[in-house]
């Protein structure tokens, strides 16, 4: 049985989804507001989100970015927005599908099924170790010392990043363009802000790193210090 969470604030179109999924042999969790879904998507497992963009407390595609600090659950956009620039910003953002309304259950169907199906046949990877760091990115795990790391998705994102390319220095504005989609930024602070986030959860400090290390006025490399 799939878990569904189905973020629709209209009542007609929530309910007849709902019983359009329901039918299917999902497990539907209906909700109206945006507020309501992130409360739900950090409280609660999901194998999958169908998400409305015109939703009454904030704009979907700010969810959706929301939605992916947190977790790397499979989205599906319901939009009226049928412009090819608007999909292509929303599947930058994080969306793995959208459905332009009005779309019949039919449809729906076979769109859940196709983004279920591509997230079960991803290629299982060995994880990656370095010195007592484990970074599982089939299942999207950190561990340190055994210890399983609290991360959210964009801080597994950062050290996925850097542990895939251990001992290397990578850029600022490498991982500005892969991670947040900000090409040509270096002095953008979201990367610090993450990076030392990341360092407090792994008990390191700037000063004296284990493994994040920072090399002045080029990026970071991850390597397990000697």
């Amino acid at each position: 049985m799939v878990s569904v969470l189905l973020v629709e604030d209209d009542p007609v179109v929530r309910s007849a989804v709902t019983r359009a999924l329901t039918g299917l042999g999902h497990a539907v969790l209906p909700v109206g507001t945006a507020l309501e879904a992130l409360r739900e998507i950090t409280g609660g497992r999901f194998d999958l989100v169908v998400l409305d963009l015109g939703l009454p407390d904030m704009d979907g595609a700010d969810a959706l970015r929301m939605m992916r600090g947190v977790c790397d659950v499979p989205v599906i956009v319901a939009t009226a927005r049928d412009d090819e620039a608007e999909i292509v910003r929303l599947l930058n953002a994080g969306a793995d599908d959208y459905l332009v309304k009005p779309f019949s259950s039919d449809h729906l169907a076979a769109r859940l099924s196709a983004v279920l199906r591509r997230a079960r046949k991803e290629d299982a990877a060995e994880p990656i170790r370095i010195g007592g760091l484990t970074v599982d990115l089939d299942r999207r795990e950190a561990r340190l010392e055994g210890r399983e790391l609290s991360l959210t998705r964009k801080e597994f994102d950062l050290l996925a990043y850097l542990a895939a390319r251990e001992g290397k220095v990578v850029p600022r504005a490498e991982l500005l363009a892969n991670l947040w989609n900000l090409p040509g930024r270096q002095d953008d602070q979201t990367l610090d802000v993450h990076l030392s986030w990341l360092r407090r959860k792994m008990g390191e400090r700037a000063a004296r790193p284990r493994y994040l290390h920072t090399v002045r006025g080029v990026g970071f490399k991850l390597t397990a210090a000697e």
